[in-house]
């Protein structure tokens, strides 16, 4: 997963026709190094309909107050710029939601390209 460092390289990310994930993550969190394994395996899957971004929550704080992200991972579908819909909870989260989360995702994004 590309790692996006700056603001300035966020934003042209998410600016984007196609549609962007988010993943907003910290090197010292648990759940976000439970999810490393498949991730890989999940940008594979869906390659070619949704392009996957990691972002460390801890070297763009004011970014992450700005999308109001409190718990991580934490994972903002955008496509040209504006969120679509988020997956955040306290819990961990498994290959399963996240691919249901990605599928929801593309669909809102289908949909609006429809529009």
């Amino acid at each position: 997963m590309n790692k996006l460092t700056t603001d300035a390289a966020f934003r042209d990310a998410v600016a984007s026709e196609n549609l962007t994930i988010a993943v907003f993550k910290t090197t010292w969190c648990k759940d976000c190094h439970f999810i490393n394994p498949f991730m890989p395996d999940l940008e594979k899957q869906y390659e070619g309909r949704a392009r996957f971004f990691e972002i460390d929550r801890d070297e763009l704080p004011d970014l992450c107050s700005e999308l109001n992200i409190l718990g991580i991972p934490s994972f903002i579908a955008f496509r040209q710029g504006q969120e679509l819909i988020r997956f955040v909870s306290k819990l961990r989260k498994t290959r399963e939601e996240i691919e249901s989360f990605v599928d929801k995702a593309i669909a809102v994004s289908e949909t609006l390209a429809k529009s």
